[in-house]
């Protein structure tokens, strides 16, 4: 086949190779990429343009779109390639064939290798100094005795017959190098059968104590799990651990020399084969077993990045997708001790309206003060949320909120408390957003209104944070920081979209996320609405500076606008399908507010009636479902775990304790759970349920109440070891034992709020009965709060 007939070909094979990955059909891929390459976005062509792609869900198209990016990286180099050969003189039809038939990236360079051009070698010199001929000759004739044959190939710069056997090995160890056959077949034999082991460096066993676990480690390279070899990867890095990746042991160094040997072809024991059989396993031993540890260290390096990535991913979809708890009014606490108990109260539309700081631990010990601040504050604001941030001093926050809702006088009904986690909002609070949003407001304050809206909607909230400051990674800190952010952008941006965006209420952060717009149009969205009110209606947004037809089409159907002129602006149904939306309404006989949300409105009416050349029939559906249930929100209901009263420090644990706690990550040796001691602990993964489990997340994920029973507390090393079986697991030596060693001493920095969160200062976390509350008789608070109440 000619050069010009592959590349026609490039963009079918594409198609194909993605059709195979994706479990689609070539004619979908390749209505995706026309979609996806002409300016739509994912989550776009995910709701609407399902008659083109065939239903490919979002999934499907994140992995088409990054799998295109790769072959078509692929597919240029392989041109660049056969450009490159074609240009030496040396581009054979065999040749030509073998670069076609690549199907990585690693098989392409290792075709390309003999003709790439490279700086001067051993391999070189000895051709110069004519060495090339006697290498030949011996591979040739078995029957010659190296030693003496190289004694005619003697020049100025080749001055003994070593040397001249040495140039010749030069030039076969270059050209066993370069064999793309027995690259590949030692690549094979390496990730089926390699050895990767780790040791400790010698004088380095104090510095790297929780490390400890890998001082002398050996497992199948191809078995290692990402979180292991992450954690010894960091341990190199560190200068703790020296790694290796080798055949296991003699036979496998011996057989991989074999697979060398077996190249040249050896046919018995004459002094040429042995010569060959010699420089077959020089060449493994000095070359070839180096630049294949290599290639598999990075390749694992990959894996385990790659792998890791996508742990953090599904844990901040679950995140993202947590259940708000609604617009409603909420009291928003920062517990700290020293600095005091940051307090802000927002409306039900996020708005601040009263702040306060309060003392009620040491060294004021102000807590009569602190209980009658927050009841006024929830009699003056109707307070119907209490936010309490997960940090230091939660549960003392916790308990005196609870003896304040617990006194509150007849008449005023006591808000719900809910503990929230905190990761990230000292990270966001002291940003150069929180500084625009709140300009004049202290920046411990910030935390405590990003508390308080996060319990409301956690969405709206979390997309102000850098996702990587949230907590719920798994060696985050380790991996490719642009794949990990290109990643966790993506997950933002499925799930803002899948949930929707209320047009008139949404910051420039989370407008920023909506499918075709971006920072600059959300920012000038915002300033539109400032300028000139609420938007009335989708339409309105071709107003917006900048906000042209395409970028239209590609937002309008995933913001909401609640009560405006166009009933349909509230649902996810696109402006351009509001015709056929109309079509289905009249038939019904009925105004449309009467049918949206009216369960079982459109029971006599087929969706196929309604298909035409223009709108297919999951369009059709889509819209049947709109009015049924306009702008029906994915999330699940809220929930919140009610943390054991009494157990607020790890020291108040005991095994067999059975405990309700949130998950706040999901690794892949388990999950972390927040228990309300301030140290999270963990279910591993041979304890989530009464059945093996090899995924955690099949199991559990991140934001779920679970319950959990403690099998095992560590005090000194702060481990809390749990279990969700039924039979109540065994210890969490057990656990280790049953697994094998799955996490350095310590916990995996970044695998979850496995360190004590913030609290207000930096400060460390307190110790057990470090603060206490001086406590009042339930009937002396209430007249106290009853005295606040009558104060104007």
């Amino acid at each position: 086949m000619s050069q010009t007939a592959q590349t026609a070909q490039t963009p079918q094979r594409i198609l194909r190779t993605i059709a195979q990955d994706i479990s689609a059909e070539a004619k979908q891929v390749a209505a995706a990429v026309d979609l996806l390459d002409g300016g739509a976005t994912v989550p776009f062509v995910a709701r609407y343009r399902k008659e083109a792609t065939g239903g490919l869900d979002d999934t499907q198209l994140r992995v088409l779109s990054e799998r295109l990016a790769y072959l078509r990286e692929l597919e240029a180099r392989r041109a660049t390639i056969l450009d490159s050969i074609k240009s030496q003189d040396k581009l054979t039809d065999a040749l030509a064939k073998a670069i076609a038939g690549a199907e990585t990236k690693a098989q392409l360079e290792d075709i390309y290798l003999p003709y790439k051009k490279k700086r001067r070698t051993k391999a070189m010199i000895a051709r110069e100094n004519g060495l090339e001929p006697l290498l030949d000759q011996i591979l040739s004739d078995r029957s010659v005795i190296p030693e003496v044959l190289a004694g005619s190939f003697l020049t100025n710069a080749v001055e003994t017959p070593k040397d001249a056997l040495n140039g010749a090995r030069d030039i076969l160890t270059e050209r066993l190098c370069e064999s793309a056959p027995l690259l590949g077949r030692l690549r094979s034999y390496m990730k089926s059968e390699a050895q990767f082991t780790a040791r400790v460096i010698e004088g380095k066993e104090q510095d790297g104590a929780k490390f400890a676990d890998y001082f002398a480690h050996s497992e199948t390279w191809k078995d290692m799990p990402s979180h292991r070899a992450l954690a010894m990867l960091r341990g190199a890095n560190e200068g703790i651990l020296a790694l290796d990746i080798a055949p296991p042991g003699e036979e496998g160094a011996e057989r991989a020399e074999t697979m060398v040997a077996a190249e040249l072809s050896l046919r018995g024991q004459g002094a040429a084969d042995q010569w060959l059989r010699k420089v077959a396993g020089w060449t493994w031993r000095v070359k070839l077993s180096m630049s294949m540890m290599v290639e598999l260290m990075s390749d694992l390096r990959l894996r385990a990045q790659e792998e890791a990535i996508q742990v953090f991913a599904r844990n901040l979809k679950d995140l993202l997708f947590a259940a708000p708890a609604g617009a409603r009014p909420t009291l928003g606490l920062d517990p700290g001790i020293r600095t005091g108990v940051k307090a802000a109260v927002v409306d039900a539309t996020g708005k601040v309206l009263a702040t306060e700081t309060l003392y009620p631990f040491q060294p004021k010990n102000d807590l009569r003060g602190a209980q009658t601040s927050i009841a006024r504050l929830i009699k003056a604001h109707g307070i119907e949320l209490v936010a309490i941030g997960n940090g230091t001093a939660s549960r003392e926050t916790e308990r005196m909120v609870g003896e304040v809702l617990g006194a509150l006088p007849a008449g005023i009904k006591a808000p719900t408390k809910v503990v929230v986690s905190e990761a990230g909002a000292s990270v966001y609070s002291a940003s150069e957003l929180a500084a625009r949003e709140f300009p004049d407001l202290d920046v411990s304050l910030r935390g405590a209104v990003s508390i308080a809206r996060r319990l409301q909607d956690p969405l709206a909230e979390l997309v102000k944070i850098d996702p990587k400051s949230i907590g719920v990674g798994q060696y985050q800190h380790d991996v490719d920081q642009h794949k990990l952010t290109k990643s966790l952008e993506a997950v933002i941006e499925d799930v803002v979209n899948a949930v929707g965006v209320d047009l008139n209420m949404a910051s420039a952060p989370l407008l920023a996320h909506v499918s075709g717009l971006g920072p600059g149009l959300a920012e000038a969205i915002v300033a539109h609405r400032d300028s000139n009110g609420a938007f009335a209606s989708r339409r309105e947004l071709l107003k917006v500076a900048r906000l042209g037809p395409k970028a239209f089409e590609q937002c309008a159907g995933f913001l909401r606008i609640r009560d405006g002129k166009e009933p349909l602006d509230a649902s996810a149904v696109h402006p351009e399908s509001y015709a056929v939306a109309r079509q289905v309404v009249k038939a019904c006989g009925r105004d449309i507010r009467q049918i949206m949300g009216a369960e079982g409105a459109l029971n006599t009416l087929r969706a196929q009636d309604f298909v035409s050349a223009e709108v297919g029939l999951p369009t059709v559906r889509d819209i049947f479902e709109e009015l049924e249930k306009p702008g029906r929100d994915p999330r699940p209901s809220f929930q919140t775990a009610s943390f054991t009263d009494g157990v607020e420090e790890i020291t108040d644990l005991k095994p067999g304790m059975v405990l309700e706690g949130t998950v706040t990550n999901v690794a892949a040796f388990g999950a972390f759970v927040d228990v309300g001691v301030h140290q999270d602990g963990l279910v591993h993964v041979s304890q989530l349920a009464d059945r093996f489990v090899k995924d955690p997340h099949e199991v559990v994920k991140t934001g779920q109440v679970v319950k959990v029973t403690v099998t095992e507390v560590d005090v000194p090393r702060k481990r809390i070891g749990l279990t969700m079986r039924k039979d109540g697991g065994g210890s969490a030596k057990d656990q280790r034992r049953e697994q094998g060693r799955d996490t350095p001493r310590g916990g995996p920095k970044g695998a979850g709020r496995n360190q004590p969160s913030r609290g207000q200062g930096g400060q460390p976390p307190r110790k057990g009965g470090q603060t206490t509350l001086k406590q009042d008789s339930p009937g002396a608070l209430g007249a106290a709060l009853m005295d606040a109440f009558k104060k104007k």
